[in-house]
């Protein structure tokens, strides 16, 4: 390949890497799935050797792992502080609403306020309610790391597969 395909395939799949990560400060951007796509994209441009292969399964493995430990998180913090199970799959349901009906930031409303109204009905005891709605928070500010973490070595992993290739 020419050295400037070479550096507009670099430089396009930096950018996707970019806009993942920071997308990963929004909670339901599909941040860690736009940086996927950036990776595999790169594979098939530059050609999957050894090395390549390797690491795009080490980015899968991570973006898969990194999604479904940040749904655990979540909650798994608001259970702990006493939502119910069905609580916590309302609350879910309406972040993903929120996002749609009022993006981007509409899901990060509407989840809390579910599991605070939702909590409170249930309960009749705002406290209580309360500490639901902070082991959520909680949750979801661990979630937050563990997501950016991964987005971190995913894009590690990527510039160590430019630089070896």
């Amino acid at each position: 390949m020419s050295a400037w395909l070479d550096i507009s395939i670099f430089a396009l799949v930096q950018v996707m890497m970019l806009v993942g990560l920071f997308g990963l400060l929004i909670p339901v951007f599909p941040g860690l799935l736009i940086m996927w796509i950036a990776a595999i994209g790169y594979g098939f441009a530059t050609g999957f050797e050894v090395v390549g292969v390797v690491i795009m399964v080490l980015i899968t493995l991570l973006a898969v792992l990194a999604s479904v430990i940040d749904n655990v998180f979540m909650g798994a913090g608001a259970r702990k502080m006493g939502a119910s199970w069905s609580t916590i799959a309302l609350a879910f349901i309406a972040g993903i609403l929120g996002t749609l009906v009022f993006p981007p930031l509409g899901g990060f409303i509407a989840a809390p306020l579910a599991v605070l109204l939702l909590e409170y009905y249930r309960k009749r005891d705002i406290k209580l309610a309360w500490q639901a709605l902070i082991g959520l928070v909680t949750g979801l500010g661990l979630s937050f790391v563990a997501r950016f973490a991964a987005g971190v070595m995913i894009m590690v992993l990527w510039w160590f597969w430019v630089w070896t290739g």
